[in-house]
């Protein structure tokens, strides 16, 4: 079912190369257009495919957003579709050329896993990010040390690769800077913060960054204590991704070993959402989290 190409996006090899993945949202949002204007029109996607030489799953991959866009396929789907006003084709055709535009993640695409470039991209226009981590401190809310200690247990080559990957790390939580910040909502297993990854000194300056990141107005942190013995999310880890853009769904990003999983199907997108609100419901008060932090800061 996870491998349907409705209800996942499962990023193993070249869903996403390495180079392709311009601004993701955009790609969305254009293969939303695309799909909407070709059911309109009564249109198959092997019709379709006919106009731009292409195939049905090359259709199915651009308007789920998939791949990069050729400005001229874009301009002969429009004109299949019917859409002759000059405004409206012009308004697609400049996002075709936006979705283009690589992202600053691009910079460090030789050393970057492809399957997690995409979710750059998501992270960076969400506006309600959700996320649950069972071994680790979420990646949003990490220090460097500990971001580098985390990295090298990992399989980089070289310690400028550590460096670099550490550097990317870091880039996405600029958006916790921003005017208007997303809303970060994270829920973090009690084992996260008592594991002294990088050792004691590391762990310490993490915790210490976590109890200022609870002053965050834009960030919610609670803890899953051990004494909950079981829970809905022991099988692992995951994100949920909104955007305040009416046309993109909610996006489940689910990190594996060599490969991601992305789900956006409604029914299955619902399942996650019930169980983060189960993981609140069962985990600690965020207004208990700075104690929390600082019970587990005195026992390192």
């Amino acid at each position: 079912m996870l491998s349907s190409e409705d209800s996942a996006w499962e990023v193993p090899q070249a869903l996403f190369g390495p180079r392709s993945a311009g601004p993701t949202v955009q790609r969305l949002v254009l293969g939303g257009h695309l799909r909407r204007l070709r059911e309109q029109a009564h249109i198959t996607t092997e019709q379709a495919a006919g106009i731009i030489r292409g195939s049905h799953s090359k259709i199915s991959r651009m308007e789920h957003g998939r791949v990069g866009f050729k400005e001229r396929d874009i301009a002969d789907l429009l004109t299949m579709y019917g859409v002759t006003d000059a405004d409206e084709r012009e308004a697609l055709l400049k996002l075709a050329r936006e979705s283009n535009t690589p992202g600053w993640w691009q910079g460090y695409a030789d050393i970057l896993p492809h399957w997690v470039e995409p979710y750059f991209g998501l992270e960076a226009a969400a506006s309600f990010i959700r996320n649950y981590e069972l071994q680790f401190v979420p990646g949003l809310l990490q220090t460097e040390g500990y971001a580098l200690s985390l990295i090298r247990l990992g399989n980089a080559p070289t310690e400028e690769d550590v460096l670099r990957r550490a550097e990317a790390r870091m880039s996405r939580q600029d958006i916790l800077s921003r005017e208007t910040p997303p809303r970060v909502w994270a829920v973090v297993d009690e084992g996260a913060l008592r594991r002294p990854i990088g050792g004691a000194k590391v762990m310490r300056e993490q915790l210490k960054h976590l109890i200022d990141m609870c002053d965050h107005p834009a960030v919610t942190l609670q803890v899953l204590p051990f004494r909950v013995a079981s829970h809905p999310a022991m099988g692992g880890p995951f994100t949920i991704l909104r955007f305040s853009e009416p046309d993109l769904r909610d996006v489940v990003y689910i990190e594996q070993l060599t490969s991601a999983l992305y789900l956006d199907k409604p029914a299955e997108v619902d399942s996650y959402l019930e169980v983060m609100e189960q993981l609140c419901l069962q985990a600690e008060p965020a207004a208990r989290t700075p104690q929390i932090l600082k019970d587990a800061l005195n026992g390192l």
